[in-house]
Order: structure tokens, then C-alpha cells, then sequence
């Protein structure tokens, strides 16, 4: 059992610069997510990591919430996957669907199953996938840009799979269902 316990940060315990990210979170979610409040634990990764994880990209909503489920699942994030299920649900993804896709698979969508499949490769090789998976993914309809932009949303999440995995802060969403 853990000894080390991290305690939440509060908007009266962050610099100045991350109370002022921290408002802008609430603002748009309506509260202060747990895991970005947990960021502000160092005075400049949640800046970095807000800059990082809302950046452009060549993936849609859906897409990205493709990529954080499959990753999460890999991971075993029990906060990721409870933000990502109720995040999912909000881009219209049904319960089904959501937890076809933590498996890394999603029959209802074909373009979505080679994405999927592509993500979990990619986090359970270390990169190291096979061409077969790679061909699928271009056969689907995406693109090398898609190919990088993917990679990045892959390592953003894990990001913060690792964080909760390491300070194992209260998850503030609803539970995932199990597997």
C-alpha cells in the first residue's frame, strides 16, 4: 500500500499562472478536474500540458476520444478512463461502443477499428507495430499527417495515464464500467 499521498491542489495553492489556468478549466468544464488541478502541483507542467493536449490537430473529436480510450485501457488509468467514458458519451460514442473501443477494436466503424488498432499496436510495442496494422490504418482513409497527429495524442494521454497512475489523486467522474 502507498504511504505517499498527493494532495489535491486547490486554486489558493497554485502560483498565480496556474490559478489563472485553472479558472479558465472550470470555466468550460464547471469544475476543476481533479488530474489538471494535480498538474499544478509543478509551476509550469500544467501550462505546458494544456498548450500540449489542446493544440491543433488533424484528428476529430471522436478520433481523439478513439485514441484516449485505447490508451487508457492499455495503461490501466482508472481516472483517464472515467473522464474518457463520460467524454466519449458526450461526442456520441453509446456505452457499447465505448467499451468495444478500450478493448482496441471498433467493428461499428470501420475507420474508427483501424485507428483503434493502430493506437493499441503503437502503446503495446513501443512503436514497434507491424506494416499489416500501418496499411489498414492508410487503407481507412488516413493520412500520414493523421499517422503523426495520432502518435502525439498518444503520448499526451499517456502522460497523463502516468501521472494518475503515479499520485493516484480521487477520481472526480463517474466509474468506468469494467471490461
Amino acid at each position: 500500500m502507498r504511504t505517499i499521498k498527493f494532495d489535491v491542489p486547490t486554486k489558493s495553492t497554485v502560483s498565480p499562472e496556474n490559478k489563472a489556468i485553472l479558472e479558465k478549466i472550470e470555466a468550460g468544464v464547471g469544475f476543476i478536474p481533479n488530474i489538471y488541478a494535480t498538474y499544478a502541483l509543478s509551476g509550469n507542467a500544467l501550462g505546458r500540458y494544456t498548450a500540449f493536449a489542446n493544440g491543433k490537430t488533424s484528428l476529430n473529436n471522436k478520433e481523439k476520444e478513439v485514441v484516449n480510450l485505447v490508451v487508457s485501457q492499455v495503461n490501466g488509468c482508472t481516472y483517464c478512463l472515467a473522464a474518457h467514458t463520460a467524454i466519449g458519451k458526450m461526442n456520441g460514442f453509446s456505452e457499447a461502443e465505448i467499451l468495444e473501443l478500450r478493448k482496441g477494436t471498433a467493428a461499428f466503424h470501420p475507420k474508427f477499428d483501424a485507428l483503434a488498432k493502430l493506437a493499441k499496436s503503437i502503446m503495446e510495442n513501443a512503436g514497434k507495430i507491424d506494416d499489416t496494422v500501418l496499411e489498414n490504418f492508410f487503407e481507412a482513409g488516413y493520412t500520414k499527417e493523421n499517422l503523426v497527429d495520432t502518435i502525439v495524442a498518444i503520448g499526451e494521454k499517456a502522460i497523463t495515464n502516468m501521472l494518475h497512475n503515479v499520485t493516484k489523486v480521487p477520481v472526480d467522474f463517474p466509474e468506468a464500467a469494467p471490461l
